[in-house]
């Protein structure tokens, strides 16, 4: 499989903007409410650990085989960052697997900014070599459920680290 890059995507109201160290500083104000760590554990990050986090991620997974693809959520008409989406591409038994995530700041929840960009994302992932989407969700987080729903994942018997995988297969 070769590494696949994260590209602008565009919906509706949202712009997915392939993730660079300059938005650490922007991102670390969006991303500081305590609560949004209430299922993922730690604590907010302050500017300078998400300028140092965004650097490793952005140079990229050691494995060549693992493609780690992550944007910033911009909604449009307020030209703000709002949140993260990110998918890691890996090769599975059954054809390239996508991982995804998503997080959205406190003040632009309950708007379908998740649910916009984790379609968006997936819309996406279905034009590249990628045959499943899961996502991992506490069995406790209402919200991520329903995104997860909202983007065509339905949860299943498997468990990772204390949460249910959701599965998605792409249709081709």
């Amino acid at each position: 499989m070769n590494t696949i890059t994260a590209q602008a995507i565009s919906t509706g109201r949202l712009d997915l903007l392939p993730l660079h160290v300059e938005h650490a500083e922007e991102m670390a104000t969006v991303l500081s409410d305590p609560a949004l760590h209430t299922f993922i554990g730690g604590s907010p990050d302050t500017p300078q650990v998400l300028r140092s986090r965004y650097q490793r991620i952005t140079a990229g997974s050691p494995d060549p085989a693992v493609s780690w693809l992550n944007w910033v959520i911009r909604l449009r008409h307020e030209t703000c960052l709002t949140g993260t989406v990110q998918a890691t591409i890996s090769p599975s038994g059954h054809g390239p697997i996508a991982e995804i995530a998503w997080v959205v700041g406190t003040p632009w929840q309950g708007r379908g900014i998740a649910t916009e960009a984790a379609r968006g994302l997936i819309d996406w992932l279905s034009q590249q070599p990628v045959q499943t989407v899961i996502a991992h969700i506490h069995p406790a987080h209402q919200a991520s459920a329903a995104v997860a729903t909202a983007a065509g994942l339905t949860p299943t018997d498997e468990w990772h680290e204390g949460e249910i995988q959701w599965r998605r297969s792409i249709r081709r």
